[in-house]
């Protein structure tokens, strides 16, 4: 049964019934087995059949013939185009891409409701054609907006009226993030949380699930998709109580979990206030020398466009292929389109320490191209190790090779987990929390912060970047 609550409670009250249902585990609408269950009844049901096909088997879609720009034939949707970038400093850089432009803003929503007095998340079972292993555990909307308008000429989103019409729900968070800054052109999508109003249907591709059992599976590789998990980490701070059962990847070690929940409070003794990473994040946007200009797809140097793929001469970074996709549960059940796809696995992790008990992350103000300011808060490491096998370890990405010879006892969280799969084919990356080993040299571009404040700045757009974001939620998770 449902609690009735007030339209607008205290902020206060939502952060109490957050901390609630992360805290709930085994006393869930479901059981952690029921779950489990119910999960691999839609994996035999939800199929979905996805092939590599030449470009010339696009259907709507084309190169055009002056740009070579791949789009679609609607202008809708989304294109892949080229761009251009340079970064000056003391190591300058420039480079030309190509780069997926989708200028709308989209839909990343989970719904929730009381159940028993315990706040349950209503999650889907969805594959999308770019998936390693088919299913995940998604949002309960994750939809363009040329979804939602029905460019794609097929049924209707499933429970976006709770999104999109304030009487039918109300909105514990809301807000425009940015999605991933190299493989996109200014792509941001709302991500909301929004409390069911009344009675909500029921289907059987969704369930319902407590924040401490979606937290529990996060620890399981590839299952739970990356729109959840960025949707997850932009709630108000919240925290379960300690586990320490090492379900969570390798779990926390050497009395971690107390670091890590005091890293969540807003009142902890951090490294830096606040106010300071402020100045220091928002000088550094102002003082770097970056300049991005969209370009041709056929005016990217090194890139070359074959029956298959669009590939670089080198053979690393990533390519665009083709796919045809037969789905039986999707809003259109056959299609075909552009995919990006990685060259190798990526990692992204944090490196972190604890000072004066409580657990610090060390950011990097990473610029990417395909930012709307350039610049976001990433993770300590974020790339794909095989596209710098070929140079020299000083040239190496900072911090990649200590996350990579961690030692058991320094894992707090290590897992891979997948990108979004309706644009990214098998993109997939090693999730890693690390705890440092003595006392790195920080460069001037990273800082020490704690969860908490990260979290904090998560309330506002451009901040945190979605790798950043993703491993918030994985973090959080080893409570």
């Amino acid at each position: 049964m449902s609690r009735k609550h007030p339209a607008v409670p205290p902020d206060s009250t939502d952060h109490q019934r957050i901390a609630e249902s992360a805290a709930a585990v085994d006393g869930g609408l479901l059981s952690m087995r029921d779950f489990h269950r119910w999960f691999d009844e839609r994996r035999q049901a939800i199929r979905m059949d996805v092939q590599r096909i030449p470009f010339a088997d696009l259907k709507r879609w084309g190169f055009q013939p002056v740009t070579g720009n791949l789009v679609h034939d609607s202008g809708r949707f989304f294109s892949v185009e080229g761009v251009r970038a340079r970064y000056d400093g003391q190591d300058p850089v420039s480079w030309s891409q190509p780069i997926i432009n989708q200028p709308e803003v989209g839909f990343l929503g989970i719904l929730v409701k009381e159940i028993d007095g315990v706040l349950h998340c209503l999650m889907q079972a969805k594959a999308e054609p770019g998936n390693a292993e088919g299913l995940q555990l998604s949002p309960t909307v994750q939809a363009t907006r040329s979804n939602y308008t029905g460019v794609h000429e097929g049924s209707a989103v499933r429970y976006l009226e709770y999104f999109t019409d304030p009487g039918k729900g109300r909105a514990l968070i809301d807000v425009l993030q940015s999605e991933h800054g190299a493989w996109f052109y200014r792509k941001r999508n709302r991500n909301l949380v929004v409390e069911a109003i009344g009675d909500v249907p029921e289907h059987e591709d969704y369930c319902w699930l407590t924040l401490g059992q979606i937290r529990r599976l996060l620890g399981i590789t590839d299952l739970v998709n990356m729109d959840t998990r960025t949707v997850l980490a932009c709630l108000p701070l919240a925290q379960a109580a300690g586990r320490g059962d090492g379900t969570s990847g390798s779990g926390p070690k050497n009395g971690a979990v107390a670091a890590l929940t005091a890293s969540l409070s807003q009142e902890a003794p951090a490294a830096h206030k606040l106010p300071e990473l402020l100045r220091w994040y928002n000088g550094t946007r102002a003082n770097r020398e970056v300049s991005v200009e969209p370009v041709p797809l056929a005016a990217v140097d090194h890139w070359v466009r074959e029956a298959h793929e669009i590939r670089h001469t080198s053979g690393r970074y990533f390519t665009i292929v083709a796919v045809s996709v037969e789905a039986g549960n999707r809003e259109v059940t056959g299609w075909t389109q552009p995919l990006l796809s990685p060259r190798g696995i990526g990692v992204v992790a944090f490196l972190a320490k604890r000072i004066n008990g409580v657990l610090h992350v060390l950011v990097h103000a990473h610029p990417e191209p395909g930012y709307v300011d350039v610049i976001e808060l990433g993770p300590t490491v974020h790339c794909v190790p095989d596209n710098h096998a070929h140079v020299s370890p000083e040239r190496r990405p900072k911090f990649l090779d200590e996350v990579l010879a961690a030692r058991p006892e320094q894992i707090l969280y290590d897992v891979v987990q997948s990108e979004e799969g309706g644009r990214f084919y098998r993109a997939l990356s090693r999730y890693m929390v690390v705890e440092a080993d003595g006392d790195p040299v920080v460069p001037d571009d990273y800082r020490w912060m704690t969860v908490g404040q990260l979290i904090t700045l998560l309330q506002h757009s451009n901040y945190c970047n979605i790798q950043t974001r993703s491993l918030i939620a994985c973090l959080q998770s080893v409570w």
